[in-house]
């Protein structure tokens, strides 16, 4: 279980907090959720769960541990919205073993597996996938961390409607498994797999029931275009 707890950040550069008294636990093989429109501080919130940038003030915390940035990098994976513009190997095999280079083969396999891309052979070209596949690519290269915390930072943006609807059934799967935290400006295909659900707007969350959020959802997708 993931705690936070009074988290806040207000950068030196910003007149206001970006994010402003976060309170959230994340549960164990569950789906959490949270929505809100384009600056609000979601993208944030998970670079700061990923190690990526230090909270100015509250507590996180992993079961009784407190977690500094160090210990919340090797705790949580990120796979940021269009992952494929940060592939860096020249095949899928190379794609999975950056940083990695002691893998096995079996490990391998069991994270293409994982996302249903075993049948593909380890020399293709990351950039020669469909983009529904390098989207289960990027989440089998943190898989592969084996990490606690899956963190997804609009993993739907730019997928047609099949594809869209591939991954959701995939990250159904996924939490049956894993700790899974997305963040998005449109709940349309989420809601129904999430466990719970929250608003972020203005950097202040706030938690919805799924009831609610199937009503406000579209009103979350255009606000998002115009902010």
């Amino acid at each position: 279980m993931l705690y936070l707890r009074n988290l806040s950040y207000h950068p030196a550069a910003s007149h206001a907090p970006i994010l402003k008294n976060i309170n959230l636990q994340v549960a164990p093989e569950q789906l959490t959720l949270i929505v809100g429109p384009s600056g609000s501080g979601k993208s944030t919130l998970l670079e700061i769960l990923a190690g990526l940038a230090d909270k100015t003030q509250g507590e996180m915390r992993w079961r009784d541990q407190e977690l500094t940035s160090l210990h919340l990098q090797q705790l949580s994976g990120l796979v940021f919205q269009f992952p494929e513009r940060h592939f860096c190997g020249g095949t899928i095999l190379e794609e999975l073993r950056l940083g990695h280079p002691e893998l096995m083969s079996d490990r391998i396999q069991q994270a293409l597996s994982e996302v249903g891309l075993d049948h593909l052979d380890l020399s293709t070209p990351p950039q020669a996938l469909s983009g529904g596949q390098q989207r289960r690519l990027a989440l089998a290269v943190q898989l592969i961390r084996q990490p606690n915390l899956l963190l997804l930072d609009e993993p739907t943006a730019g997928l047609d409607w099949s594809m869209r609807r591939q991954l959701v059934n995939l990250l159904a799967k996924l939490k049956t498994h894993w700790s899974l935290l997305v963040v998005s400006h449109d709940a349309s295909e989420m809601i129904e797999i999430a466990d719970q659900c929250w608003t972020l707007r203005q950097g202040e969350l706030m938690p919805v029931s799924v009831e609610h959020l199937k009503t406000t959802r579209t009103g979350f997708a255009r606000e998002s275009q115009v902010s």
